[in-house]
């Protein structure tokens, strides 16, 4: 068994002016690996290379992370039906339950309710961790130890790079849950860094719809980066080594805009492998992942990615290559890691295929992607969905 420090975190905390922390449990079990593989006590392969590298990257943020002292994020706890006194920096909620509010947090005092901002701190290493996939071989990010919705993550790849979009409602139709003519109503994670204007409504694109700003597909669309700078350079020159794209650009944070990228640079290769067969390998680059929530995910975006460009180009997907530079769990999902620390995942190949009757790029939808052999329902009962409170 090991055990989070918990301690640590608190005496930190406090010295923060912040309330200690309380958590269900500190000791988790030993990720045990094996030839890059979980394996049981009796050294039998199990989950998938998504759960081993899971585990060992939760398992090291626990061991040596270091606490932020100065976050940007903040937690956003409503309480219905609760007061506050200005004077004494006292929230009452309506079941006279007192709540002092520390000198690190502010209040929001709304018509039907108090909200507290809470600095959302976070726990984090920043060094050389590097996860890598043959694709080739089916190998794929996807984990077993909780649920890993992809339809929306994939959605959400096609938006920036195939639709070249900032366009929140182009991102509903993508999920297929488009009301914005019926309701003015946006149905993605996206609302919360949505452009808005002085008087907090929002600030409408020329289609007349939300927008994030001047980040990522408007990012991408600019510079024509994937399809004339990836894609056709390739086309052109397999043996290329200038095939990049990079999302972190100075000049557009100039304008107003949302959430900066957090996975931003991707580098391709063609390798001409011995078999006889050429290979595109990519590498993408994070500069912080917010593990226990994103982790999987924009792994398994950015692979989808691989793939798609790979079959435009007429070449075998290859090595997909993870490089985070910052990797932090929030302190609200240090519960929830360790609970993932303590399950068994289930054994399972998670192979993301292409629908084969899509030829082009331009033309897949997120129900062209699939991920086959991730029993879901089973995974569900197993490692069931966990909560993962946003630092926004």
């Amino acid at each position: 068994m090991k055990k989070f420090n918990l301690n640590r975190l608190n005496l930190e905390k406090m010295k923060l002016g912040e309330q200690p922390m309380k958590l269900k449990r500190t000791t988790y079990e030993k990720p045990r690996i094996k030839n890059g593989l979980l394996v049981d006590k009796e050294g039998n392969p199990i989950g998938t290379k998504g759960d081993m590298y899971a585990k060992m990257i939760m398992d090291l943020i626990l061991q040596e992370g270091a606490l932020d002292h100065n976050p940007r994020p903040h937690y956003e706890d409503f309480y219905e039906g609760a007061t506050y006194d200005e004077e004494k920096h006292i929230v009452t909620t309506k079941d006279n339950q007192e709540l002092t509010v520390g000198p690190n947090e502010s209040v929001k005092v709304k018509e039907n309710g108090v909200e507290i901002w809470v600095p959302a701190h976070t726990i984090s290493v920043n060094k050389g961790i590097e996860c890598t996939y043959d694709l080739s071989k089916g190998e794929s990010p996807m984990i077993t130890l909780r649920p890993i919705a992809t339809k929306a993550s994939i959605a959400e790849i096609l938006w920036i790079y195939q639709r070249e979009s900032n366009d929140l409602v182009e991102f509903d139709e993508l999920l297929g849950k488009r009301t914005w003519e019926d309701d003015k109503k946006i149905n993605n994670w996206w609302l919360d860094w949505a452009i808005k204007d002085e008087k907090g409504e929002f600030a409408l694109n020329e289609a007349g719809h939300p927008h994030i700003g001047a980040v990522y597909g408007e990012t991408v669309r600019r510079r024509h980066m994937l399809k004339e700078e990836v894609i056709e350079q390739i086309r052109k020159n397999q043996d290329g080594r200038r095939n990049i794209t990079c999302l972190w650009q100075q000049d557009d944070f100039k304008e107003p805009h949302g959430l900066k990228p957090c996975a931003f640079l991707t580098i391709w290769n063609v390798r001409h492998e011995w078999d006889g067969k050429d290979y595109l390998d990519m590498t993408m680059v994070q500069r912080s992942s917010d593990f226990a929530t994103a982790g999987c995910i924009n792994q398994v975006q950015y692979s989808v990615l691989q793939k798609i460009v790979a079959k435009e180009l007429g070449l075998e997907a290859g090595t997909f290559t993870w490089k985070p530079v910052n990797v932090q769990l929030y302190d609200r999902h240090i519960d929830q890691a360790i609970e993932m620390l303590n399950r068994e995942p289930v054994t399972c190949k998670a192979e993301i295929t292409l629908n084969e009757n899509v030829k082009s790029f331009d033309d897949y939808m997120p129900d062209d992607i699939k991920i086959e052999d991730y029993p879901r329902e089973l995974i569900k009962t197993k490692n069931p969905q966990l909560k993962f409170p946003l630092g926004i």
